[in-house]
């Protein structure tokens, strides 16, 4: 990631939940929103299928009202930091049996920037007080998302 990248995830993450990231955290966002990603298009599949198509389309994923509303969030905080065209770049495609169709791929960057607003936010509800989110911290977070997602 450039600097500049690094700047605006800083950025991000301050605005979002006045929360200070390093680079050791951006890799463990990345795998994080990447991880989350693939988990959503494979649970899309099955409704894909049930619908007699073979192409995922966005409203196959099952998003919650919490990640909706964090989306939100994010659509209104992007239009300051523009953070989306990075995440465009991080948000890895993931192979599976069905592909997404192109306006959910477009869409995939702000499915990852409402990611981003659910695990800022769950990181500051997990550690009230702390002006950075040390290493247990993050995989506290991480754990909730798996049982939640």
């Amino acid at each position: 990631m450039t600097i500049m990248g690094v700047a605006r995830f800083r950025h991000f993450f301050r605005a979002a939940a006045e929360i200070d990231v390093d680079r050791n955290d951006l890799k463990r966002y990345s795998d994080f929103v990447n991880d989350k990603i693939y988990d959503l298009v494979l649970m899309a599949q099955p409704c894909a299928k049930a619908n007699g198509r073979d192409v995922i389309i966005r409203t196959d994923l099952p998003i919650t009202k919490g990640l909706q509303e964090s989306i939100h969030r994010f659509e209104k905080l992007d239009q300051e930091i523009e953070l989306e065209p990075i995440l465009a770049q991080l948000t890895a495609r993931p192979p599976l049996e069905n592909e997404l169709d192109e306006q959910t791929t477009a869409w995939l960057p702000t499915l990852a920037g409402g990611l981003s607003i659910a695990l800022a936010t769950t990181l500051t509800i997990i550690a009230p007080d702390a002006k950075a989110a040390h290493s247990l911290v993050w995989e506290r977070a991480f754990e909730i998302f798996d049982v939640v997602l």
